[in-house]
């Protein structure tokens, strides 16, 4: 079987000492993938941003908050795993400056001037060996597919899991599998722990039984 490194959860990128930059994922799906995989025989670690969700206590949980964190510990952990699974909701954007002190109001608009913050998939895409693989996730609104297979490519992924807003923070989920050659090899949908399953099963034969043989 092999070892599975999932990605799950929000990151927070702060702005001073008590606000960030985040969004609204929750961790059910990570959470669900680590349950499948674990189900299915594999050894699991996750590397988790902050979410009330409980992993399962079979797997090797590595909580981290930013996205700079997160990039840090999938580099140490992937070299020692067969694959990963990005579902994490990695923080986009941080703030040039992180102020030490509370900001306090003006009445003025307040500017913010932000930068990209790494890209973690596309890190551990460009220094996979040979055998390692990749499965990230994309969230879209418009152009899916198109923009799901444009991040395919550039994250090095050996497949992509499709989905919309309305995974963030949901207990169901609607997803496509698609390959690096566009095809879409699976549609799924409902709670996200059935939704699990099922990209596991897909992993299982395209990813990980082939390495078998």
């Amino acid at each position: 079987m092999a070892r599975i490194l999932i990605t799950s959860g929000p990151t927070r990128q702060y702005l001073d000492p008590v606000r960030y930059l985040t969004n609204a994922s929750s961790g059910r799906m990570g959470r669900a993938l680590a349950e499948a995989a674990l189900a299915a025989g594999h050894e699991v670690i996750v590397v988790s941003g902050p979410v009330m969700v409980e992993y399962p206590s079979r797997a090797r949980v590595l909580p981290i908050i930013s996205t700079e964190e997160l990039l840090e510990t999938c580099q140490r952990e992937f070299p020692l795993c067969d694959g990963v699974i990005g579902a994490a909701a990695p923080c986009d954007y941080r703030p040039v400056q992180v102020e030490s002190k509370k900001i306090a109001k003006t009445g003025q608009p307040l500017e913010l001037h932000l930068v990209e913050t790494p890209d973690v998939m596309a890190s551990l895409g460009a220094n996979k060996r040979s055998r390692q693989w990749l499965v990230g996730f994309a969230l879209e609104t418009d152009d899916q597919r198109f923009r799901a297979l444009v991040k395919l490519e550039k994250k090095s992924c050996d497949l992509i899991v499709l989905n919309g807003p309305m995974a963030m923070d949901s207990l169901d989920n609607q997803v496509e599998v698609l390959d690096e050659s566009g095809q879409v090899i699976a549609a799924l949908q409902g709670r996200k722990e059935e939704v699990a399953v099922g990209i596991l099963k897909v992993i299982g034969e395209r990813l990980i039984r082939p390495q078998l043989k």
